[in-house]
């Protein structure tokens, strides 16, 4: 069985084309330069969204460490992929972020520190997530579960009915959300971390679950909630989706940082393929 996931993720990450339609990340500055550059604007000066700095990030639970020294940055209106076999800190990354997890490190919001402060607090600076188990309200409509995320909405957060058209909810707003497919749970989770206004969006298995025409129309959906300015952080398995997506990638193992760079580093990197598959071969290699 473990063969045969392999060469799947081994067919995945060798058929990915590089995605052309997103161009490449400016590049990030350093954290101490980005800590003082607060919120970026646009040309009418309203803010567009904040950069997010995470550096140095560690967790230990005991004796074992489950993060070690993690540092990503990601500019208003990226998307930033997190990658790695089970077990290598993804979802620990998520909630160190998010305040669910104690950790040391720096993790800054448009220049504000986050780091000691608890979950609420992290979300009413501008951190939105959604979970693995998605966590919706299955007694309730699709419009009610957006109205639960807007308890403590931020200013400029989208009005329900924007937020509905935005991503195509329309006409499921009145359906309980234990009928929607899979795909539509994905975005009605995501719609209603939306809902509070977040300048920054962590999503962990936004894909799980998902047909291949599901995790498109997500990848449509989530390119369009960037144009917007905010910024997306995601955890994923599905190698195709991740590389087709994100403008970079971050690889962990075993809690640590073995590379991060654009897909296209992603894809050739030995390292990537070792953590992976246990070779130290290129995709392009594996592909020959």
């Amino acid at each position: 069985m473990h063969l045969a996931a392999g060469r799947r993720r081994r067919r995945s990450l060798a058929a990915t084309p590089p995605n052309p339609a997103r161009s490449a990340p400016e590049q990030a500055p350093a954290p101490a330069a980005a800590a003082a550059a607060g919120p970026v604007t646009g040309g009418d000066g309203a803010a567009v969204g904040a950069r997010l700095f995470v550096t140095g990030i560690s967790v230990r639970y005991g004796g074992v460490t489950a993060l070690s020294e993690v540092t990503i940055e990601a500019q208003p209106g990226m998307i930033v992929g997190v990658i790695g076999p089970n077990g290598a800190g993804k979802t620990t990354l998520m909630d160190a972020t998010c305040g669910f997890a104690p950790a040391t490190g720096e993790i800054t919001l448009g220049g504000s520190r986050l780091a000691g402060l608890p979950p609420h607090r992290r979300a009413r600076a501008g951190l939105g997530r959604t979970f693995q188990g998605l966590d919706l309200y299955d007694g309730l409509t699709v419009e009610e579960n957006l109205m639960a995320g807007q308890y403590a909405a931020r200013p400029g957060a989208l009005p329900r009915d924007e937020l509905l058209g935005w991503l195509g909810l329309t006409e499921h707003r009145d359906r309980g959300v234990g009928e929607l497919s899979q795909g539509q749970r994905q975005l009605v989770s995501i719609a209603r971390a939306l809902a509070n206004g977040p300048e920054v969006l962590l999503l962990d298995e936004p894909a799980a679950g998902l047909d291949p025409t599901e995790s498109g129309w997500l990848a449509e959906k989530l390119r369009a909630v960037s144009a917007r300015g905010v910024t997306i952080v995601l955890v994923d398995h599905d190698m195709h989706f991740v590389l087709g997506l994100c403008d970079t990638i971050h690889v962990l193992d075993f809690g640590r940082q073995i590379a991060g760079g654009p897909p296209a580093e992603i894809r050739a990197d030995p390292k990537v393929m070792q953590a992976y598959l246990g070779t130290g071969q290129t995709v392009k290699e594996l592909a020959s």
